[in-house]
């Protein structure tokens, strides 16, 4: 799978990187369709607390799938989002089965 990973406002560290990338592939063990995602790591007004917002865009057959969850670290917004993710592709399998 074809990742890219864009950080506005901030330079990501690796471990970050790599963090986002570890759950990304895990994501492509539920479903070897997955082309390709883009992920945007962005702060959010830095007087916030929830201020850490991920979202993603997976290419799938049947068009893209996206997701956007804003939490107080980058983990937990990733997380959320990989969740939310989870699901939209479940529901796309079952609809291309015709279930």
């Amino acid at each position: 799978m074809n990742i890219q990973i864009h950080s506005v406002r901030f330079t990501a560290d690796k471990k970050l990187l790599d963090f986002v990338s570890q759950k990304l592939n895990k994501l492509s063990l539920l479903s070897s369709d997955i082309v390709g995602a883009e992920v945007f790591l962005r702060l959010d007004h830095d007087d916030e607390r929830e201020n850490k917002i991920t979202e993603i865009k997976v290419d799938y057959p049947g068009g893209p799938l996206f997701a956007r969850k804003q939490s107080k670290s980058f983990e937990e917004a990733t997380d959320e989002t990989i969740d939310a993710l989870k699901k939209q592709i479940t529901k796309q399998k079952e609809k291309m089965r015709g279930e």
